[in-house]
């Protein structure tokens, strides 16, 4: 694993060849190192890329993973993905050895995560410990899946955190009116959480709307697509799951205020965005319309949550409330939201009492 001097730029350069997955043999070229050895563990690290070898560090498989999956998720999953991986797997794992990592240092991982605390006290949340805990899961998962990995030592370590917070945020009826007074200034934070609030929309469903996707004359939503703003530039993708392409129906008074709105919108056409802003803009006019304290602070996407929990107050079906919310699985709202029926279990009782 030789690296040449170039004498005219004064840094180091690896060249080498190399078989592909296709079974071609190729050449590879890469300069501008200020070290012999950054020249040589580039080229380390490439060829075991290309070879896939278990005994290669965590690090290096985890790009394969990477560009595997890549091509199989939505772009903001993705980003999302390389976060964790990036921030909570490689500074630990990095450096070692698929083959080599055992149940144990999955399980002192897992310690340090549980103890870690922010700068005021506060450690990740029962849910934030599940969603690292799994990423690693599944790239070791892969490695058992397509390189022949024997086990996957998370299996045997166990898992830390919970699937859903003990406790939902959400917003009363009465909670968002008065949140709404305080931003009702702002025509789009109106409108925008207004629709919110009675759809039951993800944020980036709203940001994603268009005014043809509008029937103003059945009262429905068409909803299609979303919107994220990633690295700098708008990205329009399909929703989140296939169930998500649906059309939502929409009270008159929410009709007439949409219409209102963009009727004030000069010039629009059916493929104008209704809302062309981004989520950092309606997360600043949440913390506006909460901080004096008279509305409790919640999250962004738990309005969807106030949504859902609305329409279980009002006593519709989980089926009903899948459909509308664009679950793939209705088993994906029982288990989010059953707990919000505390009381049906009673009903239950009642009921039974009464055959008798």
């Amino acid at each position: 694993m030789p690296a040449y001097y170039d004498e005219s730029t004064k840094t180091w350069f690896c060249k080498f060849y190399y078989t592909d997955y296709t079974g071609a043999k190729k050449q590879k070229k890469k300069r501008g190192f200020k070290l012999q050895r950054e020249a040589k563990e580039w080229e380390r690290n490439f060829l075991e890329t290309q070879q896939a070898d278990l005994s290669m560090n965590f690090e290096n498989f985890a790009a394969i993973y990477n560009e595997d999956m890549k091509h199989r998720l939505r772009e903001h999953t993705f980003i999302q993905k390389q976060y964790v991986i990036n921030k909570k797997l490689l500074p630990f794992f990095g450096k070692m050895a698929v083959s080599e990592i055992t149940p144990a240092h999955v399980r002192k991982w897992q310690n340090s995560l549980i103890a870690y605390r922010d700068d005021k006290g506060n450690p990740y949340s029962a849910t934030y410990l599940r969603t690292i805990n799994n990423q690693l899961a599944a790239i070791m998962n892969y490695a058992v899946r397509y390189y022949n990995l024997k086990d996957n030592p998370c299996r045997k370590a166990g898992t830390i955190g919970k699937d859903h917070a003990d406790e939902m945020n959400f917003w009363t009826t009465e909670e968002f009116k008065r949140f709404l007074g305080k931003i009702s200034d702002k025509p789009p934070a109106y409108t925008g959480f207004l629709t919110l609030y009675y759809t039951g929309l993800r944020i980036g469903e709203l940001l994603a709307l268009e005014y043809g996707d509008i029937d103003f004359e059945n009262c429905t939503l068409s909803v299609s697509k979303s919107y994220q703003h990633l690295n700098g530039k708008d990205v329009i993708t399909p929703p989140k799951t296939p169930k998500s392409i649906r059309t939502v129906s929409i009270p008159e008074f929410l009709r007439d205020e949409l219409k209102s709105y963009t009727e004030r919108i000069y010039s629009i056409h059916n493929h104008d965005r209704v809302f062309p802003y981004t989520k950092s803009f309606f997360e600043h006019e949440m913390v506006r319309g909460t901080k004096d304290g008279e509305v409790k602070r919640i999250r962004l996407h738990d309005i969807r949550h106030s949504h859902a929990s609305l329409l279980i107050e009002l006593g519709f079906s989980p089926l009903a409330v899948a459909d509308r919310l664009g679950h793939e699985k209705v088993e994906t709202t029982l288990n989010t939201y059953s707990h919000l029926f505390p009381h049906k279990r009673d009903e239950v009782a009642e009921k039974l009492q009464k055959l008798k």
